[in-house]
Protein backbone atom coordinates (compact mmCIF):
# COMPACT_ATOMS: atom_id res chain seq x y z
CA UNK A 1 0.00 0.00 0.00
CA UNK A 2 2.94 2.52 1.04
CA UNK A 3 4.46 1.78 -2.47
CA UNK A 4 1.12 2.90 -4.14
CA UNK A 5 0.83 6.00 -1.69
CA UNK A 6 4.60 6.73 -3.09
CA UNK A 7 3.69 6.65 -6.59
CA UNK A 8 0.68 8.91 -5.79
CA UNK A 9 3.20 11.48 -3.94
CA UNK A 10 5.43 11.32 -6.62
CA UNK A 11 3.18 11.97 -9.66
CA UNK A 12 1.28 15.13 -7.55
CA UNK A 13 4.86 16.65 -6.96
CA UNK A 14 5.44 16.17 -10.57
CA UNK A 15 2.22 18.22 -11.79
CA UNK A 16 2.76 20.54 -9.16
CA UNK A 17 6.67 20.96 -10.92
CA UNK A 18 5.06 20.67 -14.55
CA UNK A 19 2.24 23.65 -13.72
CA UNK A 20 4.81 26.03 -11.78
CA UNK A 21 7.07 25.71 -15.10
CA UNK A 22 4.43 26.53 -17.27
CA UNK A 23 3.71 29.46 -15.68
CA UNK A 24 6.36 30.53 -15.08
CA UNK A 25 6.95 30.14 -18.87
CA UNK A 26 3.64 32.16 -19.74
CA UNK A 27 4.97 34.83 -17.41
CA UNK A 28 8.58 35.22 -17.94
CA UNK A 29 9.37 39.20 -18.55
CA UNK A 30 11.58 38.14 -21.29
CA UNK A 31 11.80 35.94 -24.40
CA UNK A 32 15.36 35.45 -23.54
CA UNK A 33 14.49 33.98 -19.90
CA UNK A 34 10.89 31.83 -21.46
CA UNK A 35 13.36 29.99 -23.89
CA UNK A 36 15.47 29.44 -21.16
CA UNK A 37 12.84 27.95 -19.38
CA UNK A 38 11.72 26.17 -22.51
CA UNK A 39 14.98 24.81 -22.72
CA UNK A 40 15.10 23.80 -19.24
CA UNK A 41 11.30 22.00 -18.89
CA UNK A 42 12.44 20.19 -22.05
CA UNK A 43 15.87 18.62 -20.30
CA UNK A 44 13.16 18.04 -17.48
CA UNK A 45 10.80 15.58 -19.89
CA UNK A 46 11.03 15.64 -23.40
CA UNK A 47 6.92 15.80 -23.42
CA UNK A 48 6.88 18.82 -21.41
CA UNK A 49 5.16 22.04 -23.44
Amino acid sequence: MSNIAAKLRARRAEVRTRRALNRAIDTAATSTVRQELIALAQARQPFMR
